[in-house]
């Protein structure tokens, strides 16, 4: 009984003594974990203070008129972006569907199919087909000057992006020479070539360029990805008008 008691205690001051080893131990982990998180806002917003102050050194002149230009610029890419995803269509189902309609219910199937179908090349399709009485050269030139009017709408304000990358440097560019201006106007009034003087003058000429350049190149690489998504659904409506009118010839035969 003694030596069951003298366990029962040996292991109680065990337990008690490994306690105080895990104990410091989670409560300096817990301290380590709850500083960093709190570093971490610091950081962030350390990075958007030095990003506002930059932006204010730069002039809130030509700088302002930069950001309108990145926020019109994206504002048009997202658009674009959104509307040639909801353009994009399964051109190999839509022609096997309108083949199919076409074997079963005739024309008026086919138009049907088509007009349930979002896209511009399910319009080129119905386009092709509701002149198909005429004749297939009737509904081939209406499958080109549709699909003409599809590409239009396809490319649909692209050049204001193209217009903004172009405009964005320049402004930056700009800024640049009113900065160098500024800088020897204070020269010219001190007399005397003091570094500076000089400095801020150059900071504002940097600081216009760089901002300039940075936007320049995000609404490149928008721009690039939305030429690239139209010439792919053009390329598709264009092999599809072909096998459209190719399933149209067969048909009369």
């Amino acid at each position: 009984m003694r030596n069951l008691f003298f366990a029962i205690t040996l292991l109680g001051f065990m337990s008690t003594a490994n306690a105080t080893v895990i104990v410091p131990n989670l409560a300096t982990t817990l301290a380590t974990s709850i500083a960093q998180d709190e570093e971490a806002p610091e950081q962030s917003a350390s990075f958007t203070q030095e990003l506002k102050k930059r932006f204010i050194e730069g002039g809130p002149g030509f700088m302002g008129i930069v950001l309108i230009c990145l926020i019109l610029g994206l504002a048009i890419a997202i658009e674009r972006i959104i509307f040639l995803n909801l353009a994009t269509t399964n051109t190999k189902k839509l022609t096997e569907g309108v083949e199919e309609a076409l074997s079963s219910g005739g024309v008026d199937a086919a138009k049907e199919f088509c007009r349930n179908t979002k896209g511009p090349v399910a319009s080129i399709f119905y386009q092709g087909l509701d002149r198909v009485n005429e004749g297939v050269e009737s509904a081939e030139k209406a499958v080109v000057a549709y699909g003409g009017v599809q590409m239009g709408q396809l490319e649909k304000n692209v050049s204001w992006i193209s217009l903004f990358i172009a405009l964005a440097p320049m402004l930056g560019f700009m800024g640049t020479v009113i900065g160098m201006i500024q800088a020897f106007d204070k020269i010219e009034a001190a007399g005397d070539m003091q570094p500076s003087l000089v400095a801020g003058g150059i900071k504002v000429a940097l600081l216009t360029t760089v901002f300039g350049l940075i936007v320049a190149i995000i609404l490149q690489v928008f721009y690039n990805y939305i030429v690239a998504k139209i010439d792919s659904i053009v390329n598709d409506m264009e092999d599809a008008s072909i096998t459209l009118i190719d399933i149209l010839v067969a048909k009369k035969k």
